[in-house]
């Protein structure tokens, strides 16, 4: 995806290794923006980008921004198209933040999975995706009129860095190559999982809501039908013999008549649409739990009044006990058999910091047998602050190790039924 990239380090009010790595800027124009340091990175994309979508226009306005981001630290952009070929981009971020720690990097950037993810591992970094805004179709997180404002923008552009501009004979193709990378996701699927994986999401205004369609749709349209009819030669040329398609279908459609195909299991099907497997639990009664420890911890008590827990309990509460994406789906799938089957879970410590709180869980059984979480560290996320990801809990044993969060104490431990679910996004 295309992506604007800030590497923030120490600026002398935080410790050498709170630093981050942000694929843009959150709260502009609201003062010193939030960052948040995560000694365990989790950051990682999902697709590349789609040309057009302005990413190093945006470099160059952000590096023309009086005073910077808000902190009067200095900006940079680093732009990979004038890199060689031979160059390895993110490791050229990770040491230019290495030696200047205090300069803001503006990363102008396609990034695969494998090289941010390394980056944001060697400089114990977090990420925030930029993504440009529109409200996608059914199989894309892009729409059509996004597409053509991509394939617009392209075709205005006069010696490219990157050779796609006007001048290239290709170009509207390449760019729908790019779009077509996106396929099989709309735009709900395609933000859940930048926000799963990387806790926040920029977006950056496209369209104008309130367009119409132009008046010169049929005109459009004609000029469509002209240049199809053209080529008409080459359409016919590039299909299957129609008579050759039915005999295939045919063929197909008595395999299945005679029972030599079998219909999938619909409910290994439903499973393969299984994101993770959790014990869900009531709100009012993680609620009560926790209001039962801050009678009896007064840190806690000031901890909670702080903060707007019943507002993050409104959502389910659960405890994951494995997730497809860091188990595995067969993983996933061995809770089936326990699905709506009542599990008690006993809860014996509160963790928090003043970024997040969980409960520390321990999980029972159901008709005897032992439920084993995958997890690590069991545990029901109760809240985190703006910009801090649900999964940055998992974190909380290794801070309290660190000195950085506190554990109370739930002595005795407090059981709480809840119900084995098998969870959708």
């Amino acid at each position: 995806m295309e992506l604007v990239t800030a590497v923030l380090g120490d600026h002398g009010q935080r410790p050498k290794d709170d630093y981050a790595v942000v694929i843009a800027v959150t709260e502009l124009g609201h003062g010193k923006p939030r960052f948040y340091s995560t000694p365990q990175t989790n950051g990682e994309l999902g697709n590349i980008s789609i040309p057009g979508c302005a990413k190093s226009a945006l470099c160059k306005e952000l590096l023309k921004m009086p005073g910077g981001l808000g902190d009067n630290r200095p900006l940079h952009s680093l732009m990979g198209d004038l890199l060689t070929k031979k160059a390895k981009y993110w490791q050229k971020v990770a040491d230019e933040r290495k030696k200047e720690p205090f300069t803001i990097t503006l990363a102008d950037k396609n990034a695969p999975n494998e090289q941010i993810e390394n980056m944001c591992g060697t400089t114990k970094a977090a990420a925030v995706p930029v993504v440009p805004d529109s409200e996608g179709t059914d199989t894309n997180p892009f729409s059509l009129d996004a597409l053509a404002v991509f394939m617009f923008r392209v075709l205005q552009r006069v010696n490219h860095e990157g050779n796609l501009d006007k001048a290239s004979q290709n170009a509207g193709k390449v760019v729908l190559e790019f779009y077509n990378l996106y396929d099989g996701k709309n735009r709900r699927e395609f933000e859940g999982r930048l926000h799963e994986r990387f806790g926040s999401l920029v977006k950056m205004p496209l369209l104008k809501p309130d367009r119409v369609e132009p008046s010169e749709w049929t005109q459009w349209e004609e000029r469509l039908r002209e240049i199809l009819l053209e080529n008409a030669d080459y359409l016919k040329s590039i299909q299957v013999p129609f008579e050759a398609a039915v005999k295939q279908v045919v063929e197909q459609l008595k395999a299945v008549a005679k029972g030599d195909i079998k219909p999938p299991d619909t409910a290994k099907r439903r499973l393969g649409n299984i994101v993770f497997a959790a014990v869900t639990l009531s709100p009012a009664d993680v609620l009560g739990l926790v209001r039962k420890v801050a009678e009896k911890d007064t840190d806690v008590d000031n901890f909670l009044n702080g903060i707007k827990l019943e507002d993050s309990l409104k959502n389910k509460v659960h405890v994951t006990l494995a997730h497809k994406r860091v188990h595995g789906v067969a993983a996933v799938a061995s809770y089936a058999v326990y699905e709506k089957q009542e599990l008690a879970v006993s809860f014996n410590a509160f963790v928090y910091t003043d970024k997040m709180a969980a409960l520390e869980a321990q999980i029972g059984t159901v008709n005897g047998e032992t439920i084993v979480c995958r997890n690590d560290w069991p545990h029901v996320t109760l809240w985190t602050a703006a910009g801090v990801a649900p999964k940055e809990a998992n974190t909380l044993p290794q801070l309290v190790s660190q000195g950085k969060a506190k554990r109370v104490p739930v002595d005795p431990p407090i059981t709480i039924s809840g119900v084995v679910d098998l969870n959708c996004l």
